[in-house]
């Protein structure tokens, strides 16, 4: 399994303020496994990591607090705020409101050019399923369904949803990182199809069926956890 690391410079892109750029890094960390369930990490840390001062980390961290993905401790430390089955099932729930909006605003503004970029994105998904590649299995799968929902032109939905990806992501990388790929399913697949026909009814159920392997997957963990309490 490949590990994710930081760049010791943030200031690749210029223009672009250093604590916007903090909060870029430390929320992709966050959805691709930089940081795990049940550990904490000091803000001094991530500002020596990432080669900043601690006034740009503090700020991406109040905004990430905000935003359901960090919560900070009195010893100056954060984590990934811990979840249980219900927050799950809500989370699980909007996603299948919102995603299936999205999917559905989205395909009456997509064309034939946007259908090959999805398909060449799942080309890529299938090479982690089958190299056991969770880093980029789960990369693939963000930048599939973003780029899907990109095309609905509805931003309040989408940044509602990227919302609630930052808070189950780290818990999907830590059951994929303990399961493997072995198990995944590739259901991009019937997305594509159904994109392909223009079949809204069929594009639905692909999505509810890829929202509910993966959430699935971390009830059934938080499940397992719970009885072995």
């Amino acid at each position: 399994m490949s590990k994710m690391t930081f760049k010791s410079a943030v200031l690749p892109d210029v223009g672009i303020p250093v604590h916007e750029q903090v909060y870029r890094q430390l929320r992709e960390r966050i959805l691709f496994g930089g940081f795990l369930p049940g550990k904490a990490v000091t803000l001094r840390g991530l500002a020596d990591e990432l080669g900043v001062s601690a006034m740009p980390v503090r700020e991406a961290v109040r905004r990430l607090i905000a935003e359901n993905a960090l919560e900070l401790h009195g010893n100056r430390r954060v984590s990934i705020p811990d979840v249980c089955i219900d927050i799950v099932d809500e989370i699980w729930s909007a996603r299948r409101l919102l995603e299936v909006e999205l999917a559905s605003k989205a395909l009456a503004h997509l064309k034939e050019e946007d259908i090959q970029v999805l398909q060449d994105i799942d080309d890529q998904i299938d090479v982690a399923l089958e190299t056991g590649d969770v880093e980029g299995y789960m990369r693939g799968n963000y930048e599939f369904h973003f780029y899907l929902y990109s095309k609905s032109h509805s931003e309040i939905l989408i940044k509602l949803v990227k919302n609630l990806w930052v808070q189950f992501g780290p818990f999907m990388r830590l059951v994929y990182g303990r399961s493997g790929t072995a198990n995944l399913e590739d259901q991009h697949k019937q997305a594509l199809e159904a994109l392909k026909s223009r079949d809204q009814n069929a594009l639905n159920d692909a999505l509810e069926a890829d929202i509910a392997q993966g959430m699935g997957f971390i009830r059934e963990s938080l499940s397992l956890a719970g009885k072995a309490r």
